[in-house]
C-alpha cells in the first residue's frame, strides 16, 4: 500500500513533511545541479535582511563531536536583490511553495521586509527569524522576551496575508512562554529550534576558533534538545509546529512528529551530506512500514 507522506502547514499542503533549514541550503537552486529538487516538501530560503550583510569576521565554522558551531552573521544579498535576483532563478527549477526567512535587527524592519516578501507569489509562508543568536543586536533580543516576541509578531501580521510561522530560539529559560506569546500575538505556526549557542577554543593558540567568539551549535548532537521543546510546545499552543534540529534520517522525522511536529527542518545534515534531504524522503516509506503507519498525519503528537 502507497504510504500518505502528505501534510498541512496552515493550508499549504506539502507532498510531504522534510523542509531545507533556511541557511542550509542557500536559495535552493544551488542543489538542483546535484538532484531533482522538487522531491522536497519546501525549502526555506536563506536568511534575508532589508540590506546586503556580508556577515561576521573569518573563521566562523567550527566543527564539533556530532556538530558543528557556525557564526555566518546572516550573509545574505538584502531583501531586494532576493525578490528581482534570487526568487527567479529558484522558480526556474522549483515548481513547488516557498518559504521565506526574515530576519531584521528592528520592527520597522521586520515590517518592511515581510511586507515586500508577502507579495512574491510562490513564498506562500513567511518565516520570522527571531532567533539568530549570530548577530550582535537585534534577532534574538526579540526571541528571548515574550513581549518583544508577541509585539514583533503582531506588527507583522498587520502587514501580511501569508501564513507567519515564529522561529524560536531554544537559548531561553521558558520557552513554552516564548511560544505562547507569538500564538497570541497572531503567530500561524512556530519553528523550533534553532541553534544552540556554543564555541570551541583552539588548543595550539589558546584562543576562540570562531572570530565572534560564539556561535550557532547545530547537527545531531541538538536532537534531543529540540525533541523536549517541540514536546512541551505542542502540549501548550494551538498552531502547528515546524520541528528542526539535529535531524539526519527519517527515524528523527517520525519522532519529532510524534512529539507534536506537522513538518521538519533539515539544517546541519546538508552542509555534511547534500543529499541527506532526499535520502530521507526516499526512506521515510520503509521506516513508516517498519512502524505500521499509513499516513504521517495520523502520527502527529501521539507521543502524548
Amino acid at each position: 500500500m502507497v504510504k500518505d507522506l502528505s501534510v498541512n502547514l496552515s493550508g499549504v499542503k506539502l507532498d510531504n513533511p522534510v523542509i531545507p533549514a533556511s541557511g542550509t541550503f542557500g536559495f535552493g537552486y544551488e542543489f538542483a545541479d546535484f538532484y531533482d529538487i522538487n522531491c522536497l516538501g519546501s525549502i526555506s530560503l536563506k536568511g534575508t535582511t532589508k540590506d546586503e550583510r556580508y556577515g561576521n569576521n573569518l573563521p566562523r565554522i567550527a566543527e564539533c563531536e556530532r556538530g558543528l558551531i557556525n557564526s555566518i552573521g546572516l550573509q545574505n544579498p538584502g531583501i531586494d536583490k532576493v525578490i528581482s535576483e534570487e526568487l527567479p532563478k529558484i522558480r526556474k527549477v522549483f515548481k513547488k511553495p516557498l518559504i521565506a526567512n526574515i530576519s531584521g535587527f528592528s520592527i520597522k524592519e521586520y515590517v518592511y521586509n515581510c511586507e515586500k516578501i508577502d507579495k512574491e507569489e510562490q513564498i506562500e509562508i513567511i518565516e520570522l527569524n527571531i532567533s539568530c543568536p549570530n548577530v550582535n543586536h537585534g534577532g534574538m533580543a526579540f526571541g528571548t522576551s515574550p513581549e518583544a516576541a508577541k509585539e514583533v509578531t503582531e506588527a507583522v501580521k498587520k502587514v501580511t496575508t501569508k501564513p507567519l510561522y515564529v522561529k524560536l530560539t531554544p537559548n531561553v529559560t521558558n520557552i513554552v512562554e516564548i511560544a505562547k506569546a507569538c500564538e497570541d500575538g497572531g503567530a500561524d505556526g512556530i519553528v523550533l529550534i534553532n541553534t544552540l549557542l556554543g564555541m570551541r577554543i583552539n588548543l595550539k593558540t589558546g584562543k576562540p576558533v570562531i572570530a565572534n567568539k560564539m556561535g550557532g551549535f547545530s547537527g545531531p548532537a541538538i536532537f534531543p534538545v529540540a525533541l523536549r521543546m517541540v514536546y512541551q510546545v505542542y502540549d501548550a499552543v494551538k498552531i502547528p509546529i515546524i520541528g528542526v534540529g539535529g535531524i539526519e534520517k527519517a527515524e528523527d522525522v517520525i519522532e519529532m512528529m510524534l512529539a507534536g511536529a506537522t513538518a521538519v527542518e533539515v539544517g546541519a545534515a546538508n552542509l555534511v551530506n547534500p543529499y541527506a534531504c532526499k535520502e530521507i524522503i526516499e526512506d521515510l516509506p520503509r521506516v513508516m512500514g517498519k512502524y505500521k503507519i499509513e499516513k504521517l498525519t495520523d502520527i502527529i503528537g501521539k507521543a502524548h
